[in-house]
């Protein structure tokens, strides 16, 4: 394929935590590796002007946003935003879309999605299906109707499962003909990694720390099985499941703050189980990298369904997967390049 622009909205990006953030870099520098123009437009709470840097082949746009309780990314600096957005509109091949569950990417997707150019636009949804706390809840009856006109307007909607992609045309019927399944990836150095851990005492979360990832369920089933849990990660609840912790489970469960690559994936080969009984996962990278060492993971039905997995009953509403077939990113991004940009 002929060396191509393209362009990412995020609502956050590297060198900030999370699944999205995970999934655009992985797929960016790749493509910049390849000698693809890329640039990436994402918000950053901690500025009031834009900045701009280029890290590792990829340009990278910084721009202002009210970000309260690391949600909803209000951009500032509008007028400036559209300006930008036609300039860059005018000169890419592509336009792709990361989330609809933030103000950022579904207000200015929208935008460059109704522009006179003929760029193409992709949409990935990173689909949860509502809002995670009352109050999003209820802001998610209003807000569907913005996520409805841009999956109208895009030429293509990625989904990352099956379930993710009926989730999504099960809520916006008219855009089931627009979507494409093309899983996530998993970096390759996991294949480095075997697993270790059949006699160890621990089981192992890695990721952001919200209420919605119900880890307290894992703090029970920890205690339940005599196992010691680590929690690796930040978020917005991890004060309070600590206080959980101490309260249920004392001196057994460790909180780690996220921790350098190799001395992760060493943690995590060397677990008894991972562990994620969220419910709200479009992917789950961190289960991906668990059963790619070959880890089994403890997870919710909706995780296994995700990752495609033949899984069996466990405890409470959990399942348990032994494994399950998983992608590294560089056969994802050709399909990138094959399916969802051609």
């Amino acid at each position: 394929m002929d060396k191509m622009k393209t362009f990412y909205i995020t609502h956050r990006y590297y060198p900030h935590i999370g699944g999205v953030e995970y999934v655009v870099r992985s797929v960016a520098e790749r493509l910049a590796k390849l000698g693809h123009g890329i640039t990436v437009l994402t918000g950053e709470p901690s500025i009031t002007e834009p900045k701009e840097e280029v890290v590792n082949g990829v340009r990278i746009i910084r721009w202002p946003v009210w970000s309260p309780r690391e949600a909803y990314y209000f951009p500032w600096r509008m007028s400036k935003l559209d300006k930008l957005l036609k300039e860059l509109a005018r000169e890419m091949d592509v336009i792709h879309i990361h989330s609809v569950h933030s103000v950022l990417t579904v207000l200015t997707g929208l935008k460059v999605c109704n522009s006179s150019f003929s760029t193409k636009v992709v949409v990935t949804t990173h689909y949860h299906g509502a809002g995670h706390s009352a109050l999003r809840r209820f802001l998610w009856i209003f807000w569907r109707y913005k996520v409805s006109a841009l999956l109208n307007c895009v030429d293509v909607i990625h989904a990352v499962s099956k379930r993710d992609a009926l989730l999504v045309s099960t809520h916006y019927p008219h855009s089931r003909e627009k979507i494409i399944i093309i899983p996530n990836g998993v970096e390759e150095d996991v294949l480095n990694y075997d697993w270790r851990g059949q006699n160890s005492d621990y089981m192992v979360y890695a990721g952001r720390v919200e209420k919605y990832k119900r880890l307290e369920v894992a703090i029970d089933l920890a205690k339940e099985m005599g196992l010691k849990l680590m929690i690796v990660g930040r978020g917005t609840y991890r004060e309070k499941l600590m206080r959980y912790a101490d309260e249920v489970y004392r001196r057994s469960v460790e909180f780690l703050d996220p921790q350098p690559r190799e001395k992760y994936l060493e943690l995590l080969s060397k677990a008894r189980y991972a562990i994620n009984p969220s419910k709200y996962e479009a992917f789950s990278i961190f289960t991906a990298e668990a059963l790619a060492i070959g880890v089994p993971a403890i997870v919710s039905k909706e995780i296994a369904e995700n990752l495609e997995a033949e899984a069996k009953p466990f405890k409470r509403d959990l399942v348990f997967i032994m494994k399950s077939y998983i992608k590294t990113w560089n056969g994802i991004v050709k399909l990138y390049l094959n399916k969802l940009y051609r």
